[in-house]
């Protein structure tokens, strides 16, 4: 049952994704997302300054992960110049907050899609190997079965996230049309 619960849970992920990647095209959509990137900051009693608003967008804008230097890069090309620890230093407000994750094998982050974690549990992070796309699918009974079989065995695990890497639907359907 859990898998076939976990199977539509990551259709619907996808679709999701898909989804922001349409709504970021307009500004309308990338304006929501920082809304409630600046929303979880108050409600933390943090400042969401101007340049971790401008960090944030970088990452929100894309429906991948981006490095610290990809950040920087796009910074500058809009005028704005500054030294790499501006940017880390941003990153780990906005990691610490949450409306951003961090894909470990990439040393990149991207946008939280999901603002509900407390509620529904942690999720494992989907990599797409072709076009970058990163979703979020929940799955704290992997977390659980994790930490059980840790326990069985008398180790404390200390899993913060799982990513997976593979191929997204949108490529394996594009590459089987070719």
């Amino acid at each position: 049952m859990r898998r076939v619960e976990t199977t539509q849970m990551a259709k619907a992920m996808m679709k999701q994704a898909e989804s922001d990647t349409a709504e970021l095209a307009a500004d309308k959509g990338l304006d929501e997302i920082v809304k409630r990137a600046r929303e979880a900051f108050d409600e933390r009693n943090l400042r969401f300054t101007q340049l971790r608003e401008q960090v944030f967008s970088e990452i929100a804008a894309i429906r991948g992960s981006i490095g610290a230097y990809e950040i920087l890069e796009r910074l500058a090309e809009k005028g704005t110049r500054l030294a790499p620890i501006s940017v880390y230093r941003s990153i780990d407000a906005l990691m610490e907050v949450g409306v951003i994750h961090r894909l470990e094998s990439k040393n990149a982050f991207f946008a939280c899609r999901r603002h509900e974690h407390g509620k529904k549990g942690r999720p494992i992070f989907l990599a797409c190997e072709q076009c970058g796309g990163v979703v979020e699918v929940p799955a704290q009974h992997i977390f659980d079965e994790v930490k059980t079989l840790a326990a069985s065995v008398g180790f404390t695990p200390k899993v913060k996230f799982i990513e997976v890497s593979g191929v997204c639907a949108s490529c394996r359907d594009k590459a089987k049309s070719e």
